[in-house]
């Protein structure tokens, strides 16, 4: 039986251009299981595994990109101190796919429309890979941390809670 082929993300495009190392996880996916905790059951692993883009808007700099695990909260108050704003808030879902090029529950942190800050979860530095969203819904990818941070230009930072 021949493999069935994967069809390459922008994300993973870049990845492949930057010569960065990556594994994808393909899942069959449905409009209401489409957050961390779904994707973790569907891939058979723990939901701390699974890291969420997340965008919001600062009220000073614009778009903030935040990457965190799928086992805890966004702390607004915490992001909106590292990007340099007074505070943040969630991008409105409807503007996400106009502004990064990337619709909910298939946001990847690498590849949007423009290079926005980006910030994840500081504890993420010591795994050895974080699994995010490759750019497409029912499909993730795992990194090394430090090359997802290298490719995305993040800082580690607590902005979680």
């Amino acid at each position: 039986m021949k493999a069935k082929k994967v069809t390459k993300t922008n994300a993973c495009r870049i990845l492949d251009q930057e010569s960065i190392p990556y594994k994808i996880y393909e899942f069959p996916w449905s409009e209401d299981h489409i957050d961390a905790k779904s994707v973790a059951d569907q891939l058979g692993i723990a939901t701390e595994s699974i890291y969420k883009t997340l965008v919001t808007v600062g009220d000073k700099t614009g778009v903030v990109v935040a990457c965190l695990s799928g086992s805890v909260e966004l702390d607004l108050k915490a992001l909106a101190k590292v990007s340099g704003n007074k505070k943040v808030e969630m991008l409105p879902m409807k503007e996400l796919e106009k502004t990064t090029g990337y619709i909910r529950g298939g946001c990847s942190p690498i590849g949007m429309k423009k290079e926005f800050p980006t910030f994840i979860q500081k504890s993420a530095e010591l795994e050895d890979e974080m699994i995010i969203s490759a750019g497409r819904r029912g499909m993730q990818l795992a990194v090394a941390p430090k090359e997802l941070a290298q490719v995305t230009k993040a800082q580690f930072v607590d902005i979680s809670h």
